[in-house]
This record gives structure tokens, C-alpha cells and sequence, in this order.
């Protein structure tokens, strides 16, 4: 019960990666609030959280949007008193060639990527200040270090971001007890990948089982990341034994791309 009686705010955590991470914060002894741009799948994670018999609260919120971030951020403290980890996990992609970007999805893809990440990052840490400590923890991806398999340009730019803003924030919020860190995951087994799956076999003109077995590949350890893999490190992350790991971005990734 490393995280027992902690706030934690994770946001995309309707399915995939954020689902795994909000329940395993759950199972650590944290109350979680789920938060997701899909209303019901927010509460889904919520009432499983609730399972571990910690406190959790389901919301809606739409993390491109700054009334959305400050309500979600307001009602946490409402319900709460505090908010000790937030998690900023929500995100948007599409698998397309550098070629066929438009306008529409370099700002939809940034717009949750990239200024969904800075605000909540912003509005989480006022409170934390506040309070006198927290933790912050972005998702961005490999895509952000180079991974010649990222989903699109535009994707990849927008993760670079997230790892620049982490080590920046670390920086300058480090004085109020703020540790402020990022994971980078590899190829993981989501519903978003799956639907970039399906692309990648169209692009390729195999089968299914032949695209994820040439996505796998490359991998040194043989084997795509779980949900579970990342959060497990997101539970780290927000225990006390990280409190000195601040500033940091972590591949999970089984090899594939040099830090």
C-alpha cells in the first residue's frame, strides 16, 4: 500500500494505459479519480478502482479544453481537500504518413497532446504548491525520442514536447517539493495501437498477426508492453521511494530505443 490514503487524478483513463494505471493506483491504497473525455468509460475505471475499498470519483473532461482542466481540477479538491498525484495520461494519434498530415491534425493531435499535458500539469501544480508537495507524471512515448514506428510526425512532435516540458517543469517547481516525470512507453498492447494496427496491415498488405509479428520484431526482449507494464512504473513513480527522481523520462519500451 505504497500510495495509501494519496489524491490521485488520472486523466485518458477510460481504457488502455490510463485504465491500467488508475486501477493499480487504486490496488497501491490511493483514492483515484478517473478522468476521461467518454463519461461512462470514466466511471467504468472508477467503480473498478473502487474495488480495493479506496475512495475514487468519476469525470468527464475533455483535457484540450482549459474550462474542462479547471473544473476537473476544481472538483477533485471539492471531493478531496487535495491532489497529490496526477497523472497526464490522455492522448490522440493517427497513424498517416509525414506527407498527408493536415492542418486539422497537427491542432487536434496538439491540442490533447501537448497543451492538454501543460495546462493540467499547470492547474495539478497550483494545488500542489499550495499544499506544500505532489507528484506529476506525464505519458508521452518513444515516438518523442526518435522511434522510426511512430504513428505520425505530428505524434511524435507533440511527445518531444511532453519530455521537454518535464524536464523544464522539473526545474522550476522543484523548490515547492514538486517531483515532475515523464514515461516514455514502446509499442503497447492498446485499443488506440490496435486501430493503428489495422492501418499498419493495410499499409503492409499482410494480415493482422503478420503486422504486430513485424511491429514485435525489432524489440530486444521480444515482446510488446502490457498496460500493466507502464503502470506499474507510474506506481513507482509516485511512491516515496522516488522522491528524489525528479526531471526523468523513462522508456518502457523492451529495448527498442536508446534514452
Amino acid at each position: 500500500m505504497v500510495l495509501k490514503d494519496k489524491v490521485a487524478l488520472v486523466t485518458g483513463s477510460g481504457a488502455g494505459i490510463g485504465e491500467a494505471i488508475a486501477v493499480a493506483m487504486a490496488e497501491a491504497g490511493a483514492h483515484v479519480i478517473s478522468a476521461d473525455i467518454d463519461g461512462d468509460a470514466a466511471q467504468k475505471v472508477a467503480d473498478k478502482a473502487g474495488e480495493f475499498q479506496v475512495k475514487t470519483l468519476a469525470i468527464q473532461a475533455d483535457v484540450g479544453d482549459i474550462g474542462d482542466i479547471n473544473r476537473m481540477i476544481e472538483t477533485t479538491v471539492e471531493n478531496f481537500d487535495r491532489l497529490d498525484v496526477i497523472v497526464n495520461n490522455a492522448g490522440v494519434t493517427r497513424r498517416a504518413y509525414i506527407m498527408d498530415l493536415t492542418e486539422e491534425d497537427w491542432d487536434r493531435i496538439h491540442r490533447v497532446n501537448a497543451k492538454g499535458v501543460f495546462f493540467c500539469l499547470q492547474g495539478a501544480a497550483r494545488v500542489m504548491i499550495e499544499q506544500g508537495g505532489g507528484c506529476i507524471i506525464n505519458t508521452a512515448s518513444i515516438a518523442g525520442r526518435g522511434y522510426a514506428g511512430t504513428s505520425n510526425a505530428a505524434y511524435a512532435a507533440s511527445k518531444g514536447a511532453v519530455i521537454a516540458l518535464t524536464k523544464t517543469a522539473s526545474q522550476q517547481l522543484g523548490r515547492h517539493n514538486i517531483n515532475v516525470n515523464a514515461i516514455c512507453p514502446g509499442v503497447t498492447r492498446t485499443p488506440l495501437s490496435d486501430r493503428n494496427l489495422v492501418v499498419r496491415a493495410e499499409e503492409q498488405g499482410v494480415s493482422l498477426e503478420e503486422a504486430l509479428a513485424n511491429h514485435l520484431k525489432p524489440i530486444p526482449i521480444g515482446r510488446a508492453n502490457q498496460p500493466e507494464d507502464i503502470a506499474a512504473l507510474a506506481v513507482f513513480l509516485a511512491s516515496p521511494g522516488a522522491r528524489n527522481i525528479t526531471g526523468q523520462a523513462y522508456n518502457v519500451d523492451g529495448g527498442l530505443v536508446p534514452s
